[in-house]
């Protein structure tokens, strides 16, 4: 079993495995994993640039997460019109509550 967060190298470069147990992944863990990709602050950066990358990312962390939310409500609203087009009225009352 390989631990969660564990990084694996390849002949492609690295891949991170991120996993959960009985659940998906929060819109918090998509949004990190998203920002830990794009924004990387070096050790060896000047202090204020540090603190500044680190301000940066995390006000990068809050968009994405912000969208990350948004688009699963998208999909709620369309599973629950589906549900609702085929005539599944209690299906469609448990995506609501979701």
């Amino acid at each position: 079993m390989i631990p969660s967060g564990a990084e694996i190298l390849s002949a492609m470069g690295s891949v991170e495995v991120h996993t959960t147990s009985k659940r998906g992944a929060s819109p918090e863990e998509v949004a990190q994993r998203c920002v830990d990709k794009i924004v990387s602050v070096s050790d060896n950066a000047n202090p204020l640039i540090q603190q500044q990358a680190r301000a940066f990312k995390e006000n990068i962390h809050k968009v994405v997460e912000f969208y990350v939310r948004q688009g699963i409500e998208g999909y709620k609203t369309d599973l629950y019109n589906e549900a609702l087009k085929a005539g599944d009225d209690s299906l469609a009352k448990i995506i609501r509550r979701l």
